[in-house]
């Protein structure tokens, strides 16, 4: 990484803050107002919680935890991809299954999720790190394939799952500010934002491409994805992380010391960046907030 990361639209400090290490592959981050953070070590299967200048504390074994998020109670929304499972964690740390099924198969391996101000929950789910045999979705009406592929789909607040799109690689999700755009991280062969115009209920009237990410031989793909509350999109990618204009025009790549996996804004103010980079997790200072959780808002009422 270069000594110093120029990014004055962007970025209030420059040099990346090493805040936890010893890891193998993190992701998942999630900040709560409380004054801490969650993330995962998916290769071993951990969920943390970190406070900044603080250990690491281990919270509870996973499934093959990735992303996650809260729902509008506060309680921890998580992706167990080997489990094949979203999973809700009560305030007793009880693990309950949000969603492990759609037209009686179970989902090939729930990536990332997000919670809508209405409480509905939206979640990716790739096919293509599960073998043919094991995919259990059934086709679509009249389509020769044999399951329903990759999908983007959403649980209801009672519990019905349906489907918002279909997608070639769906990995990491972001609503922007006023919800009416689901924006979609696009993995494997062709490496772009997807963009998922909605409705007022977060159904969805259109598509299109919102960013194309395929440069050079750089080390990264998209996959964690998030918004600042300017509508700016930022997502991982080759380099770094990716800076996008709410119209879709790259502003510049936050580069750190390992590769960008996923990241979170959070802090007090939602001004502190933290990136899990595989085997350690980094913090810089952003000029502008993230969009916050719909859940913060809640939660702050009640204090």
């Amino acid at each position: 990484m270069p000594e110093t990361n120029y990014f004055p639209e962007v970025l209030q400090t420059t040099q990346a803050e090493k805040v936890a290490t010893g890891f193998i592959f993190t992701e998942g981050p999630l900040w709560h107002p409380d004054g801490h953070w969650f993330f995962v070590d998916i290769r071993p299967n951990k969920l943390y919680r970190l406070t900044i200048g603080q250990k690491a504390e281990l919270v509870r074994q996973t499934g093959g935890g990735n992303g996650t998020t809260f729902d509008l109670k506060g309680q921890l929304i998580v992706c167990e991809g080997d489990d094949r499972r979203v999973t809700r964690m009560d305030e007793n740390h009880a693990i309950h299954t949000v969603a492990d099924r759609f037209k009686g198969g179970r989902f090939n391996r729930p990536n990332d999720v997000v919670c809508h101000s209405n409480g509905s929950l939206y979640f990716t789910d790739p096919d293509k790190r599960r073998a043919y045999h094991e995919r259990e979705i059934p086709a679509r009406e009249g389509d020769n394939n044999l399951w329903d592929g990759a999908c983007v789909y959403r649980v209801d607040t009672q519990n019905n799952v349906s489907i918002v799109a279909h997608c070639e690689y769906p990995n990491g999700l972001a609503f922007s500010p006023d919800e009416r755009t689901l924006y979609v991280a696009n993995t494997r062969s062709s490496k772009y934002i997807h963009a998922i115009d909605l409705n007022a209920e977060g159904h969805m009237i259109g598509r299109r491409i919102f960013a194309d990410m395929n440069q050079g031989e750089l080390p990264g793909i998209p996959d964690g994805l998030k918004v600042d509350s300017l509508g700016r999109v930022y997502c991982t990618g080759p380099g770094g992380i990716w800076v996008f204009s709410p119209q879709g025009q790259r502003l510049g790549i936050i580069q750190w010391p390992e590769q960008a996996v996923n990241f979170a804004f959070g802090g007090s103010d939602m001004c502190t960046l933290l990136c899990c980079a595989h085997t350690s997790v980094y913090t810089l200072r952003v000029k502008v907030p993230g969009n916050p959780h719909p859940w913060y808002k809640l939660y702050q009422s009640k204090i």
